[in-house]
């Protein structure tokens, strides 16, 4: 089935019922556009980032950890810009009181025009010009106020002494900042990277569309230092290694499309950059970018802190600062791109329909299901779940319900084998192994389940 056609409400309540993901603060009404993992999506989220990890970490000799604060000194966002310019335009409707993204109107609206080439005042009178209605309610709109994206917090023991700080919006400065902490411990030559996997906060307008754009999300961000004049051979590098990525995942090329930004939807200091975008029901959205970031963020932080932080070349002992590039990855939505994509209702034998996560095997929550046929062979099939777990792989026990109703409670998160021990393994020491998209089922020894799961 093609994503677009997919319903995502109906994926919203499996995912609630079955504990991949539930409401933010929920028994007390919860708080708008938070959501929490539950056990399933807990599981999914660390092998996603696992996967992340060893491709773009472990595998690689010349890139490496780093793992710093959410809070960090308030220069570090002046310098980065943050606090002078990370804002939205906000436009209100005075006829019924709700704030929106004034691009977002035009964009949704008038596809046709380029939002990115009108100024502020621009975009003001068009809006007010050609919008009489949205969101089903008459307009009467206001003018267009700036609405910064950066959550405030306070440090400090005494009231009227606290320092305002904030809440990183994004994890890539708190590398930029130890970039010659990194250099001088490690001993790098460039090119090199710096990854690392963490929150980030950022006070949107109109968060929405479930996990797609929340308040608070993770990113998984790598920093490439380079040689100027190597900058765009190692852009092209990580086009082509984020795609690789994302496929190795299991998401369906199908799903997917490279969008390059067009020149004036550049930053300024971006020599290049393009998103990958994903099919979701509700249209397309990014799911992660790649940017050349040139020599911006390093350049700003050395001019604003007195730190010297160029690169002394040891081939042409020249200094220079080198350029970035950025393959970033918001966790959260690409969560939301391999749940859709997987997300199948399949009519089976006797006309059952059945809903099924065909997750990839290596970052579903569980890789296996052991299944007693009957309660009473539990305590045995209860022992073959236990040694699975001693040797690290993830496994799940059922013994509620009928096999067929187990089977099915499987295949809807993801569980990608089921195990049934029977009567028969009693006398000949095998089980039935089922696999969750064929439903083909063979007999295995069960001294050989560990090898056979790990293949």
């Amino acid at each position: 089935m093609n994503n677009k056609n997919k319903d995502i409400q109906e994926i919203i309540n499996h995912l609630k019922a079955t504990g991949f993901v539930f409401q933010g603060s929920e028994i007390y009404g919860g708080l708008a556009n938070t959501w929490d993992y539950g056990p399933l999506g807990s599981l999914l989220s660390r092998n996603v980032k696992n996967m992340w990890w060893k491709e773009f970490i472990t595998k690689d000799p010349s890139n490496y950890a780093l793992d710093t604060k959410i809070l960090m000194n308030p220069k570090v966002w002046e310098a980065s810009g943050h606090v002078a310019n990370f804002s939205d335009p906000l436009i209100e409707n005075k006829k019924n009181n709700k704030r929106y993204r004034a691009d977002h109107i035009v964009e949704e609206l008038f596809p046709e025009i380029d939002v990115n080439k009108f100024t502020k005042k621009e975009l003001s009178d068009f809006i007010k010009e050609n919008v009489k209605k949205y969101d089903n309610s008459d307009t009467d709109w206001s003018e267009i106020k700036e609405f910064h994206l950066m959550f405030e917090t306070f440090q400090g023991v005494v009231i009227d002494k606290k320092e305002k700080i904030y809440l990183r919006p994004e994890t890539a400065q708190g590398i930029f900042v130890n970039f010659k902490n990194v250099l001088r411990s490690t001993r790098s030559k460039l090119p090199f990277g710096v990854g690392q996997i963490g929150k980030s906060f950022r006070n949107e307008v109109t968060p929405g569309n479930f996990i797609f754009r929340t308040r608070e999300f993770e990113q998984m961000e790598l920093e490439i230092f380079s040689k100027p004049e190597e900058s765009m051979e190692i852009y092209k590098k990580y086009l082509e290694k984020v795609w690789q990525f994302i496929l190795k995942l299991g998401i369906k090329e199908k799903s997917i499309r490279f969008r390059e930004h067009k020149e004036e939807e550049l930053a300024h200091y971006s020599k290049a950059t393009s998103d990958i975008e994903f099919l979701f029901p509700f249209g397309w959205g990014e799911l992660l970018g790649v940017a050349h970031r040139g020599d911006f963020d390093l350049s700003a932080h050395s001019n604003f802190s007195g730190e010297n932080l160029e690169y002394l070349d040891p081939i042409t002992n020249t200094k220079y600062l080198p350029h970035v590039i950025e393959p970033s990855i918001g966790l959260d939505r690409l969560i939301l791109a391999l749940i859709v994509d997987s997300f199948e209702k399949e009519t089976i034998e006797n006309n059952e329909t059945r809903i099924v996560l065909k997750l990839n095997k290596n970052i579903s929550p569980y890789k296996v299901a052991i299944l007693p046929l009957v309660k009473k062979l539990s305590e045995n099939a209860y022992k073959i779940f236990e040694h699975l777990l001693e040797h690290d792989i993830s496994a799940t026990f059922d013994d509620s319900g009928t096999i067929g109703k187990r089977y099915r409670r499987q295949d809807s998160i993801g569980t990608y084998y089921s195990v049934t021990y029977d009567y028969d393994s009693l006398e000949d020491g095998k089980v039935t192994v089922r696999n969750r998209d064929t439903m083909e089922q063979e007999r295995i020894e069960i001294k050989n389940l560990v090898n056979y799961l790990r293949k």
